[in-house]
């Protein structure tokens, strides 16, 4: 396996993290708090490991991927993609503050950053997919 490998695990990793999101925003209205600290923990861990690959991959393979969609898709495409990268650029130390406030048991801190904390990873992750998808398999680079 080598670096230019990276991409489909790099977006298996974001959807994985959406799953144990989804997963434990799920358990939390259940009010099974183990459930959702597991899920949580292994949403952040999966994102943390996402980081390193995607890290990787951006160091190692120096070509440029551009994104061949034209028309309308083109600014979708484009909006989707910063989106996506100035949100991502601080989903990581809110995850982070409000995983810590949640293992540290202080939980009404915890709600009140978990509350934009969620829908943005959640957007973050998906919408990694998202870009994945269009730029590697709906619309690649000829």
């Amino acid at each position: 396996m080598t670096a230019s490998d990276l991409p489909p695990i790099n977006a298996s990793l974001n959807a994985l993290s959406a799953v144990f999101l989804a997963a434990g925003f799920v358990f939390i209205r259940r009010k099974n708090i183990i459930a959702h600290r597991k899920c949580m923990v292994s949403a952040f861990t999966t994102s943390a490991v996402f980081l390193g690959c995607y890290l990787t991959y951006h160091f190692s393979v120096r070509a440029v991927t551009k994104f061949s969609g034209q028309g309308w898709i083109r600014p979708v495409y484009f909006s989707l993609l910063i989106s996506h990268v100035l949100l991502a650029m601080i989903i990581l130390p809110l995850a982070f503050c409000t995983l810590t406030r949640g293992l540290s048991q202080r939980f009404d801190a915890h709600r009140k950053i978990a509350r934009w904390t969620w829908p943005i990873w959640m957007y973050v992750s998906v919408t990694g997919v998202l870009v994945y998808l269009m730029l590697y398999h709906l619309y690649p680079a000829h």
